[in-house]
């Protein structure tokens, strides 16, 4: 059996990272049918990726 008031003071504290601790997030995006990350493209294809616009494509309902 487990303690859960272990788990519930461990859950409460709060983490701070500094500046110097913290790492960058690599970004990935499919193109062309497969997995590329961004820190590999060049300043053209760096734009297209800021200029897509994303959607949500809704469930079509069917008439009676």
């Amino acid at each position: 059996m487990t303690d859960l008031s272990i788990q519930t003071a461990l859950t409460r504290k709060q983490i701070v990272l500094t500046d110097e601790e913290r790492q960058p997030c690599e970004i990935w995006t499919r193109v062309m049918g497969y997995h590329r990350p961004m820190s590999s493209f060049n300043i053209g294809k760096k734009g297209e990726f800021h200029e897509r616009k994303y959607f949500d494509e809704k469930t079509a309902t069917l008439g009676s």
